[in-house]
């Protein structure tokens, strides 16, 4: 699978996040390089979903800066910033009385302009990447959940995203359900997306990302290549959590 636009690099730095008086973000950085993928990894509660939602501003960060290709994106439209980044939360939030091809071309319809028959065809294109062509004009609900979240992934992909934020992407489905799903991830990280991926699939971590970030406490513990977190991580939270998960 391809990307359709030139895939970018993202930085965030410094990022700090409190609700009321819970910080939830404390100086974290991360980043990602053009066309590669990111793993997040770390206990619930961690703070990897709202640094998420601060690196596309759903919650706007109070300190520190959001980079795309070395430029800093704060003062853009965060609507604008939204069209450049492709979201994939854990529940699919599709609309149940649309079409599969009509969740698709929404947001091309509305967002970019394009005709009703132009939003069609890329909808359909969208959908026979991710295996689903045949599915167009099914109502979500006659699907699987792994074939919705195929969809919703379709319907970020229609955008023509710059990156991909995965936010638990496959937490919600049957297990048998989530290995398609992580193959698609995988088939966008071949294809040179620039991806961040929060995720407790620790063998997707290890075999896609070219980085992994452990969190905790909303901060970052550790940042490296996954054979030296997996392998020699240096911190003893490090070595618990994945004691516990591996």
């Amino acid at each position: 699978m391809t990307t359709q636009n030139t895939p970018v690099s993202l930085t965030g730095e410094n990022i700090h996040l409190s609700f009321g008086t819970n910080k939830v973000l404390r100086g974290v950085d991360i980043h990602v390089d053009a066309g590669k993928t990111t793993t997040v990894i770390g206990p619930s509660g961690s703070g990897k979903s709202t640094l998420l939602r601060a690196l596309n501003r759903l919650h706007e960060p109070e300190q520190g800066d959001i980079l795309i290709d070395g430029k800093s994106v704060l003062k853009d439209n965060p609507d604008k910033l939204r069209q450049r980044i492709g979201m994939v939360f854990q529940h699919f939030n599709l609309f149940p009385h649309k079409t599969v091809a009509d969740n698709v071309a929404l947001g091309p319809r509305k967002l970019q302009g394009l005709s009703k028959d132009a939003a069609r065809a890329l909808a359909v294109e969208q959908l026979e990447a991710v295996g689903l062509g045949a599915k167009a004009d099914s109502r979500p609900g006659n699907l699987s959940g792994g074939q919705q979240q195929r969809v919703a992934i379709a319907r970020a992909l229609a955008m023509k995203p710059e990156i991909m934020f995965f936010d638990e992407a496959t937490s919600a489905l049957d297990p048998e359900l989530v290995k398609g799903v992580l193959s698609l991830m995988a088939d966008l990280a071949s294809g040179g997306m620039s991806m961040i991926v929060v995720t407790h699939e620790m063998g997707f971590a290890r075999s896609v990302s070219d980085t992994v970030v452990f969190m905790d406490h909303g901060q970052v513990v550790e940042t490296g290549p996954p054979s030296a977190l997996f392998e020699n991580a240096e911190t003893d939270r490090l070595r618990q959590f994945l004691a516990q998960v591996l």
